[in-house]
């Protein structure tokens, strides 16, 4: 497992480093994946070190990786193209409490069908702010569960009003075989993804499928500073 980190983050400056109950959110994103049973290695991979020497003093892996790099899955191949294995699952690193069934959920999708090249999370939508909040992603998928479309938007639109039931949010975790990772990263910035602000449209733009799989423990990403109040009102911590 590999956890893309940088510094820099234009709706929460250094958000890696955010204290949730006196602990650093990187910190908390590498422990929960270091209790996946499924994962052989968890690796933090930063632009800067002052992300990186959180992770190290609390007895993490750590590695620098380019400053130049667009998304998290560039990262990620940057890891995978000197570190091998045969699956590689990408943990970004606003995720504080994924619960690691969740990882091991994906690395057995995997496992058990060699066909899938990419397979990523969703949970249902209960909350409607969530919905129509457009920090929020949602996702549309085909019954054999393969995603259809990713947006910022709410989808599927309901004509009659209302949120429908079937409204899944994503989940920013991914899963890939090595090869395609590689394969992936190379592939130009698509349309819909430089319109959406979300690099898997880039998978699907060039006629990949990416597998998604139902979560089974819905976790808090935190994505603005809304988010971090909510993630430490859930740790506890009274400085909130």
């Amino acid at each position: 497992a590999v956890v893309p980190a940088r510094y820099g983050s234009s709706r929460l400056p250094a958000k890696a480093l955010a204290e949730i109950a006196g602990v650093p959110m990187i910190v908390r994103v590498w422990r929960q994946a270091s209790k996946a049973k499924s994962i052989a290695r968890v690796i933090v991979a930063t632009d800067d070190e002052r992300i990186a020497a959180p992770v190290r003093a609390a007895g993490g892996e750590a590695i620098m990786t380019s400053p130049e790099h667009a998304s998290g899955t560039d990262r990620l191949a940057e890891v995978a193209s000197k570190i091998v294995a045969d699956i590689y699952l990408g943990v970004q690193g606003d995720q504080p409490f994924i619960a690691p069934d969740d990882l091991d959920a994906l690395a057995e999708a995997m496992r058990a069908d060699a066909s899938i090249q990419m397979a990523t999370l969703a949970t249902p939508i209960i909350d409607h702010l969530e919905w129509t909040d457009p920090n929020k992603v949602k996702v549309v998928c085909s019954a054999d569960c393969h995603a259809l479309y990713f947006s910022r938007s709410p989808i599927p639109h309901a004509r009659d009003g209302g949120m429908p039931k079937e409204a899944l949010r994503h989940i920013g975790v991914y899963a890939y075989r090595r090869d395609f990772l590689m394969k992936f990263a190379a592939l130009p910035m698509g349309v819909l993804e430089s319109i959406e602000k979300l690099e898997q449209l880039r998978a699907l733009e060039h006629g990949y499928v990416i597998r998604v799989v139902r979560s089974v423990a819905p976790s808090i990403e935190v994505d603005t500073a809304d988010d971090l109040s909510r993630a430490r009102e859930a740790a506890g911590d009274s400085t909130r």
